[in-house]
C-alpha cells in the first residue's frame, strides 16, 4: 500500500495511534465488563439500568444539561464570531477572546461558586444594596436541580472554543460571493443560506458534537456544583465505579459503555448527514 510505502507519513501517524490506544482499550475493557458475567455473556447489567429511576433520571438529565449548554455554546459563538469576525483578525482580541480555555474547567465552576453561589459575590452585593430581600434567589445557580451552573459553565468554556473553531472560516470567506448574491436580487437570508452556511456547516456540526461528547461525560464541573439528584451519568457511573458493592461496578461499566455509544451513533449520524449532503450538492452540480 502506498500509505506505508511513505515512512514520514507513517511515522506521523504513529503517536496519534499510540494515543489511541488507551481509549480503545478502555472502551473494549468496559464493554466486556458490560456484557459478562463469571465469563458468560449477560445483558442482566443493561436490564438493571433501564430498570433503575435513579438511572433513567441521569440520562434524561445529562441528555438534556449536554444539549443545551453545547447548543448555547455553539450559538452564542456562532453570532459572536460572525459580527466580530474584522475585529477578531487582530491577535489582541483574539488573545482576549481565548484566554477561557487557558484555564480548567473546574476553575470556571470555581469561578461560578464564587459569583452565583448563595453566599456568593453577587448575592452579597445585591443584598447588601437592597436589590434582594433574601440572598435565596442564587441558590438555583449551584448545585440545582436544573442544571443551570453546570451550563453556565460550559456555556463560558464552550464559546471560545467555537470562536476559535469558525474564525478561519469567516476570515477566508469570500465577500465576492456575498456581492455576487447581492447583484442577483438577494437580500440577508438568501447570503446566508447561499454563501455563509453551506461554508460552516461541517465545522459547525464538529464542534458540536466535540463538546456534546465532552459534556456529556465530563465528571468535575458536575461533581463540584451539580445537585446530588440527579446527577450527571458520569458523576453517578463513579459513585457506582467507587461503591462498596462489587456488583455496582459493572453498573458503572454499563453506564459508561451506554454513553459511549450514544456518542458514536449521534457522530456517526452527523457524518451520514453531511455526506448526504455533499453527495447532493455534487448531484445537482451535474444536474447544473
Amino acid at each position: 500500500m502506498k500509505l506505508f510505502r511513505n515512512k514520514s507519513l507513517v511515522l506521523l501517524l504513529l503517536p496519534g495511534a499510540v494515543f489511541l490506544l488507551l481509549p480503545i482499550y478502555g472502551l473494549v475493557a468496559g464493554a466486556v465488563e458490560s456484557f459478562t458475567d463469571n465469563g458468560r455473556f449477560t445483558w442482566n447489567y443493561y436490564t438493571e439500568l433501564a430498570g433503575t429511576d435513579r438511572f433513567r433520571a441521569s440520562l434524561v438529565f445529562s441528555l438534556r444539561t449536554a444539549f443545551l449548554s453545547t447548543l448555547l455554546a455553539v450559538v452564542i459563538g456562532w453570532w459572536f464570531t460572525r459580527t466580530f469576525a474584522a475585529a477578531l483578525t487582530k491577535l489582541p482580541v483574539r488573545v482576549t477572546v481565548w484566554i477561557p480555555m487557558l484555564f480548567p474547567h473546574f476553575v470556571w465552576a470555581y469561578v461560578v461558586i464564587l459569583f452565583l453561589a448563595e453566599t456568593g459575590l453577587a448575592a452579597y452585593l445585591l443584598t447588601g444594596t437592597g436589590w434582594l430581600e433574601s440572598p435565596a434567589f442564587f441558590s438555583r445557580f449551584t448545585n440545582d436541580q436544573q442544571g443551570i451552573g453546570i451550563i453556565l459553565t460550559y456555556v463560558w468554556k464552550g464559546i471560545p472554543f467555537v470562536v476559535l473553531m469558525l474564525l478561519p472560516l469567516y476570515a477566508a470567506m469570500k465577500q465576492e460571493l456575498n456581492d455576487l448574491v447581492a447583484t442577483l436580487g438577494g437580500g440577508r437570508w438568501q447570503k446566508f443560506k447561499m454563501v455563509e452556511w453551506p461554508l460552516i456547516l461541517p465545522t459547525t456540526l464538529e464542534t458540536f458534537l466535540i463538546l456534546f461528547a465532552f459534556t456529556l461525560t465530563a465528571y468535575e464541573v458536575p461533581a463540584l456544583i451539580g445537585a446530588t439528584y440527579p446527577e450527571m451519568i458520569s458523576v453517578l457511573s463513579y459513585q457506582w465505579f467507587y461503591s462498596s458493592g462489587w456488583e455496582e461496578r459493572s453498573l458503572a461499566f454499563a453506564a459508561m459503555f451506554f454513553i459511549s455509544a450514544v456518542i458514536i451513533f449521534i457522530s456517526l449520524a452527523g457524518y451520514s448527514l453531511l455526506k448526504r449532503r455533499n453527495k447532493f450538492i455534487k448531484r445537482e452540480g451535474q444536474l447544473k
